[in-house]
């Protein structure tokens, strides 16, 4: 974990809400996928955290959804101006778990983490599968960014406006080797259900400080309390544990 100024290279809208950001700074601490980064914002006491949607040099990629004072402000910044992020945060995904033929399966916000776990994956040749799932065609994004690194894509929207129509159970491919996943929880319930492999699932909390030292964060697990931003956000399917 490292707190590093980072500057702000680039921010566009994808979706009436949603934004992607390109910030500049020490990025050496992201060493996995599936990592997340804290944002603190001017006159805001919490930080943000924010899942790494990629990486290349010193260029961090995030994409958030604005739902908040801190994310309306986060929409707000221009080219220029300097943030201070803590960076390297969380498990992540282990590439190691794939197999050759893994399952990425992203909801809304849930798709960006994917997409550098997607990265990677190619990179040691195997051949990814992803479902993005949304609610409207107004929603999709990142679906040519996947395509373009090699994926096989399928994306579905809950009303039909675009891909297939219903959830991403409805578009699961008969043949995978590992699942990685994102998104809201009951997204991942319905997945945990359907899958017949072992998975990853990566899980939101409300976060307090964000590196495991308020507690505020913790679920229950099989094997005890686990904090989501310090030996999650990541946790393996048979250590899952659904509170009713």
């Amino acid at each position: 974990m490292k707190e590093e100024w980072f500057t702000v290279a680039a921010q566009r809208q994808l979706t009436d809400n949603v934004y992607e950001i390109k910030l500049t700074g020490d990025t050496s601490a992201v060493t996995r996928p599936g990592q997340f980064v804290n944002l603190r914002l001017d006159k805001l006491f919490l930080r943000r955290p924010l899942s790494v949607c990629d990486l290349e040099g010193d260029v961090l990629t995030l994409i958030y959804k604005v739902v908040g004072r801190g994310t309306e402000a986060l929409s707000r910044m221009t080219p220029g101006q300097t943030i201070p992020v803590l960076t390297g945060l969380g498990n992540g995904y282990d590439t190691a778990r794939s197999g050759t033929e893994p399952l990425l399966i992203g909801g809304g916000v849930g798709v960006p983490p994917l997409y550098l776990l997607a990265k990677s994956l190619r990179a040691e040749g195997k051949n990814v599968t992803a479902v993005l799932g949304f609610n409207t065609v107004r929603e999709v994004f990142y679906e040519k960014e996947f395509r373009a690194i090699g994926c096989k894509v399928a994306v579905t929207t809950a009303d039909g406006s675009y891909g297939i129509k219903g959830f991403v159970t409805d578009a699961l491919p008969e043949r995978y080797t590992h699942v990685y996943t994102c998104g809201p929880e009951p997204m991942l319930r319905a997945v945990y259900r359907e899958i017949h492999t072992g998975g990853s699932f990566s899980f939101e909390k409300r976060m307090g400080c964000g590196f495991g030292a308020c507690m505020g964060c913790s679920c229950k697990t099989v094997t005890g309390y686990k904090r989501i931003c310090k030996e999650g956000p990541v946790l393996q399917k048979e250590e899952i544990r659904w509170e009713d």
